[in-house]
């Protein structure tokens, strides 16, 4: 009996946990117009959004809204000094592990976009991941859109 309920107790701290960081993972995205999402901070992490092991999650693939979402988050950016941006999406790439997998494979693919402002000296690489979703945070060398 006492058996059982140390197993019982262990168990259901462990699934807790796991359902913790799941939600964590898993963070509702804020619209600040019906074409942009509301971003309030700068990241510090100099790789965040700039490689494929730190992509930006801005989620919607489950509900067929994922590329849309991915337009969102790069709407809400300017450039280093308040520039206009434009961008491109470049293609696929870099498969990385997901329990959001529409397919059960466990990965799921990133998007890079290209991004640019007048008077930048090049395009600059940015990784989005539409499966998962977390805070969003402009990448260092980028500010938010007024």
């Amino acid at each position: 009996m006492n058996r059982q309920i140390l197993t019982l107790g262990i168990f259901s701290i462990f699934l807790s946990c796991a359902s913790t960081k799941e939600a964590s993972k898993n963070t509702a995205q804020i619209l600040r117009d019906n074409s942009t999402f509301l971003v309030t901070e700068i990241s510090t992490d100099k790789t965040y959004g700039y490689s494929p092991k730190n992509p930006v999650e801005v989620g919607g693939a489950k509900n067929s809204e994922g590329p849309r979402n991915e337009r969102r988050f790069l709407n809400a950016l300017a450039g280093p000094n308040g520039e206009k941006i434009s961008y491109y999406r470049a293609g696929s790439c870099c498969p990385i592990k997901s329990s959001n997998d529409p397919y059960g494979f466990g990965s799921v693919m990133l998007d890079n976009y290209r991004v640019t402002w007048k008077n930048a000296k090049d395009t600059v690489s940015i990784y989005i991941n539409m499966y998962d979703s977390s805070k969003l945070k402009a990448p260092v060398g980028f500010t938010i859109k007024e």
